[in-house]
């Protein structure tokens, strides 16, 4: 980090010199997000190279942000976040939402990631809505190729949601049929589930009760509660 020395005694210019290199702030939205793994790391951030999500990784455990602790019995490790680390929920949300509000979202949408959208829904999923039963749920994206258009998000009653790329080979409660773009967009907040049926670009085929409860436990990214605003042209 020592490229980006700003040399100004101000606070938000010392902490420039920490978070403002090239992939920093999304890679500890992910650590706020819950992933530790190396592997976790790569699945949220799969356009950032192994080799520079190491060098970010001990670039921040050297500034005292994040600690790797070994995982007993692997050789893998854990990099979890240390009270300074924490500390920058809050700014890293701030900043989520600020984007939400005022960056214009087309050129995003312009470049989505079924595997990115596809890992984010993973982990904030609410099982709560579904039956108390193992719930698979089948994504198919046909905008897509085929080796990257179905997915499937498995539900274990009281346990971690699973997400394949395989096909797991059980029943599958509900087929979820749309294009990339649609279901990014309803992620994001910037249209919904019905909105997308009634226009046709959105399809639910499987048991009723699960269709209809869509809203309720696929949920929306973090930041979708924050509504854009009217005059947002901010280009990203």
């Amino acid at each position: 980090m020592a490229d980006s020395r700003y040399r100004q005694f101000c606070p938000v210019a010392m902490a420039a010199e920490v978070l403002d290199t090239r992939w920093t702030l999304v890679l500890l939205r992910e650590l706020l997000g819950g992933s530790t793994r190396f592997n976790e790391l790569r699945r949220g951030l799969p356009k950032m190279s192994p080799t520079l999500l190491s060098r970010r990784l001990r670039e921040l455990e050297e500034a005292g942000i994040v600690r790797r602790e070994p995982v007993p019995g692997t050789t893998a490790h854990d990099y979890l976040l240390t009270d300074a680390g924490r500390d920058l929920a809050p700014v890293i949300e701030a900043l989520g939402m600020w984007g939400q509000k005022w960056v214009d979202a087309e050129p995003s949408l312009k470049n989505v990631d079924p595997g990115l959208l596809m890992w984010d829904m993973r982990r904030n999923l609410n099982p709560e809505p579904l039956p108390d039963r193992r719930t698979v749920v089948s994504f198919v994206y046909s905008d897509q190729p085929a080796e990257r258009a179905h997915w499937w998000l498995i539900v274990e009653p009281g346990q971690e949601v699973d997400l394949c790329s395989v096909d797991p080979g059980y029943d599958v409660d509900l087929y979820v049929a749309t294009d990339l773009r649609c279901m990014t967009a309803i992620w994001m907040g910037l249209t919904t589930v019905r909105r997308e049926r009634d226009r046709g670009r959105l399809e639910l085929t499987g048991d009723r009760g699960i269709a209809e409860a869509v809203p309720e436990w696929l949920g929306g990214s973090p930041f979708a509660v924050q509504k854009k605003h009217d005059g947002a042209s901010v280009a990203p």
